[in-house]
């Protein structure tokens, strides 16, 4: 692995973020131990690929679990084909469907790797993602996660990942959940994500009263533990977009979107509480971006003409809620205008436009910082 410098994110001028020897080590004295838990629900027709990917990673000694949560397509069958050709899989088969977090736990639970990672059977690694990742954590134990960058896919040909690291980056676990909190987003899509085992199994899973936002409250709960790895300028999973994305079907409502991750945030701040300096200011940074965030859609709204009365009022009244002080916004004043003037449609096709600039940006900071 080259030698590389470990980048340095500034956060309000002080910034934990430490710097590593200056090469990280790719070879170990023994191989680490990888397991990759496989839930499934009628994706049968990628299993093959999905292990594929899992299996042929260099540098690690990876296993499988796959849990088939009793797929009608015949995906159990596929699954127990695969464990058959290869003692490195197992299979775990519910008898009745019990839904995705269930699934995502009873595999989880059973890893026993050193490591470990939650990659839906319609998702791939890139090639060397488990030993990019490993490597920084076996030079920095304090790390309890590591995570790049995925790649978004239809299907067809792979896009080229990108496969040289350019940065690593050892956050602070408090310094990272304010990088989060000061979004009230998350900058991770889930299959790029190797966390240790026993961090996964000391902080729980996934919570069943977060369907949506699971994933961004486990690794808000992880990072009050232990610090966070990211591996700069690297593609380390391929996630596929299709039309049965759970993030993209019943939850993809905007307005839904805004309440879970409010929920998730709160939940992971109350539940770590114990392990943070200054969890009242954490939270009450997160929901001032999400009532910022929720005018911010509102004026859209005005501007698409879609809805706007009843969208600007449910915005409104989010954003209310979520921040008490939401009401001295610049943004709740013009949507209190009555003016219908030229300077004012003006002034919020103004934000509109902003505001998108501000998302593309924000990608692409995404696509090379992972922040």
């Amino acid at each position: 692995m080259p030698s590389v410098k470990l980048q340095k994110l500034a956060l309000a001028g002080v910034s934990t973020a430490r710097v590593l020897p200056p090469q990280v080590p790719s070879q170990q004295a023994q191989r680490p131990t990888v397991t990759v838990v496989v839930p499934c629900y009628n994706y049968g027709r990628y299993l093959e690929e999905c292990v594929a990917s899992i299996l042929t990673q260099p540098d690690v000694e990876p296993d499988v679990i796959i849990v088939d949560d009793a797929s009608p397509d015949g995906s159990g069958e596929v699954a127990d084909g695969i464990a058959a050709r290869d003692q490195r899989v197992q299979v775990i088969h519910h008898p009745v469907n019990t839904g995705h977090i269930t699934t995502y736990n009873d595999g989880l639970s059973a890893a026993t790797g050193k490591y470990v990672v939650l990659l839906s059977a319609d998702d791939l690694l890139t090639p060397g993602a488990l030993g990019r990742a490993v490597a920084l954590m076996e030079a920095e134990p304090s790390v309890g996660f590591v995570y790049g960058y995925a790649l978004t896919h239809r299907d067809g040909p792979l896009p080229p990942a990108r496969q040289d690291v350019q940065s690593w980056t050892v956050f602070g676990g408090e310094e990272w959940i304010d990088w989060r909190c000061r979004s009230a987003s998350n900058s991770i899509v889930c299959p790029e994500v190797v966390m240790r085992t026993d961090i996964q199994h000391a902080i729980g899973g996934y919570r069943t009263d977060l369907p949506h936002t699971g994933d961004f409250e486990m690794w808000l709960r992880a990072a009050a533990v232990a610090d966070v790895g990211l591996l700069g300028g690297v593609d380390q999973a391929y996630y596929r977009l299709h039309g049965e994305n759970m993030s993209r079907g019943i939850y993809a409502s905007v307005l839904t979107n805004l309440q879970e991750r409010e929920h998730a945030i709160d939940t992971a701040l109350a539940t770590m509480r114990p392990n943070l300096r200054q969890p009242d200011r954490l939270q009450e940074t997160a929901h001032r971006a999400l009532a910022r965030e929720a005018l911010e859609h509102a004026i859209t709204a005005v501007v698409k003409h879609e809805d706007a009365e009843n969208s600007v009022r449910a915005y409104r009244e989010f954003a209310a809620k979520c921040w008490a002080s939401a009401p001295e916004l610049r943004n709740w004043r013009l949507l209190d205008s009555a003016d219908p003037s030229r300077v004012n449609a003006l002034r919020m096709r103004s934000i509109y436009y902003v505001k998108n600039l501000q998302a593309r940006v924000s990608w692409r900071r995404r696509r090379w910082s992972g922040i």
